[in-house]
């Protein structure tokens, strides 16, 4: 299929996981892709392996001269964006007891100010492109409620779900359609990493974690990046054209909202 025949996409920490799933489908259907991430080598490995439609570019999401050098790189080789995906997050796991100072900035200068600025960025290239755009912003289900153990990061995640509603009514006049998807618990390195924070947390066996959260979700399992990819290019692509402001959970039942 080419729903996305013709349009470039921008998106964030695309070198692994969610990114680079969302990186082969945009390709999949015709799209262009710039794959942005603070690992340049690794996304040069992952953008080689798709193919010739793909673009590595370097990015951290918390300096702005990167952020402004990445979005004119991609401008510079496509000729324009027309679809950011801002993916590109941190996660960390404390007690309310224990959360330091130096955890709060760091998941917050990446998962709400880095999607804030790499938002507006791309949004004002947009604007001053002329012809509209579709920006997808990630959230997740842990934005929809607050969890004992993962209280900054759901509130990063909160954050964008209301920077994703707040954008998406002022950019709407300029033809510019912002969304986001709120996956649940999907498998993959950042779940390895998720669940041994969780083994040290809670004296679990490795993988025990993985096991529990997969086990309740109403679906049967732990999603996929695959499962995320066509919530990603129906929201890319004409079809989504009068959806804004909104999050979809694509979760597996885990939230309804």
């Amino acid at each position: 299929m080419t729903r996305l025949a013709g349009k470039t996409a921008l998106i964030t920490g695309a070198a692994r996981g969610i990114g680079l799933a969302f990186a082969q489908a945009y390709v999949a259907e015709g799209a262009q892709v710039a794959l942005a991430d603070i690992n340049l080598e690794a996304a040069q490995q992952a953008a080689k392996g798709i193919g010739a439609a793909t673009q590595a570019v370097h990015l951290d999401v918390t300096d702005q001269a990167s952020i402004d050098a990445c979005v004119a790189a991609v401008e510079g080789q496509f000729g324009g964006i027309d679809i950011l995906i801002n993916n590109a997050a941190l996660f960390d796991l404390a007690g309310i007891a224990d959360i330091t100072r130096d955890s709060y900035d760091r998941l917050f200068a990446v998962n709400v100010a880095g999607t804030l600025f790499m938002l507006q960025a791309v949004a004002r290239a947009m604007i001053a492109r002329g012809q509209g755009g579709k920006i997808i912003n990630m959230a997740s289900q842990a934005g929809r409620r607050g969890e004992a153990l993962v209280g900054v990061y759901c509130a990063t995640k909160a954050a964008v779900i209301s920077l994703t509603q707040s954008a998406g009514l002022d950019l709407i006049k300029h033809g510019i359609n912002v969304n986001a998807i709120a996956p649940g618990v999907v498998d993959g390195d950042h779940w390895d990493s998720v669940d041994a924070l969780f083994a040290k947390a809670e004296g679990l066996a490795p993988g025990e974690k993985k096991r529990q959260v997969g086990a309740a979700v109403p679906f049967g399992r732990m999603g996929t990046a695959q499962d995320l990819t066509g919530m990603a290019v129906f929201l890319a692509s004409a079809e989504a054209d009068y959806v804004v402001a909104q999050t979809y959970n694509v979760d597996g039942g885990n939230w309804m909202s």
